[in-house]
């Protein structure tokens, strides 16, 4: 009976072993699992950092270019505006002479195509 309970003994405390072991290897398995996760997560925001920077500088250089069309268009409209004004302002008292003078010399003519009532 001896070497019955302590057979029993035995496996009660190989099964206590066996069910630590299981509870560290599970443990274990989570603390690997968590690892794994947060070396994911800094991988990825590497990746993304990564593509950001690389999207910025792209979009600097288009917008960089945009830019500078954009600024040489506005310096053109700019020059033509002021092209226009000054012509506008040379022209302006010679213009209004000659309006004037048509709408106010009258000179009476009979129209050509006017017929005498004979």
């Amino acid at each position: 009976m001896t070497s019955q309970s302590q057979g029993i003994q035995q496996l009660l405390q190989a099964e206590k072993r066996a069910k630590d072991k299981l509870e560290e290897a599970k443990k274990r398995k989570g603390k690997r699992l968590r690892q794994a996760k947060e070396e994911a997560t800094a991988e990825i925001d590497h990746y993304r950092l990564q593509r950001e920077k690389e999207f910025r500088n792209k979009q600097t250089n288009v917008m960089g270019s945009q830019g500078n069309i954009s600024a040489k268009i506005e310096e053109q409209t700019t020059e033509t505006i002021r092209i226009l004004t000054s012509s506008y302002q040379k022209n302006m008292e010679s213009m209004m002479k000659k309006l004037l003078s048509t709408i106010c010399d009258i000179n009476p003519e009979v129209h050509p195509n006017f017929r005498q009532a004979a």
